[in-house]
């Protein structure tokens, strides 16, 4: 796989280059055309199954000026180290990314992954982002 230069830490580096071989055999298995949230289980799933932490569907408040807002669920944040969004769409649009990014924010983690699974082969549908 090629690794593309950051400023992140090693483990981390590890911990996405790992969760994305998860979202790989998922989709190996399954390919595309099914609902997000059949993807989300299944990676939930590889995830238990090669021993990596996550929450899914963790939730987070959202403030401002020190008043809440909303709050927001998270696909994923696995070890407590990378946001992992979710979806299965024609074309992700810039609105996916700058959620991503805003979730990245909201979790305070610098790395993040933006999957869309309606691809022939996923690493077409594979973003990374990294604050």
């Amino acid at each position: 796989m090629l690794r593309v230069p950051t400023t992140l830490p090693d483990d981390v580096e590890q911990l996405v280059h790992d969760t994305i071989g998860c979202c790989i055999e998922v989709h190996r298995q399954l390919g595309p055309g099914l609902p997000e949230r059949a993807y989300a289980k299944a990676i939930g799933l590889e995830l238990i199954a090669t021993g990596i932490s996550f929450e899914r569907e963790k939730r987070y408040e959202v403030e401002y000026r020190g008043e809440l807002l909303c709050s927001v669920d998270l696909d994923f944040i696995v070890a407590d180290r990378v946001v992992l969004e979710v979806k299965a769409v024609q074309a992700l649009a810039a609105i996916h990314h700058a959620q991503v990014l805003n979730y990245m924010r909201i979790a305070r983690v610098r790395a993040g992954l933006l999957i869309n699974f309606n691809v022939a082969v996923l690493k077409e549908g594979i973003r990374r982002k990294v604050l």
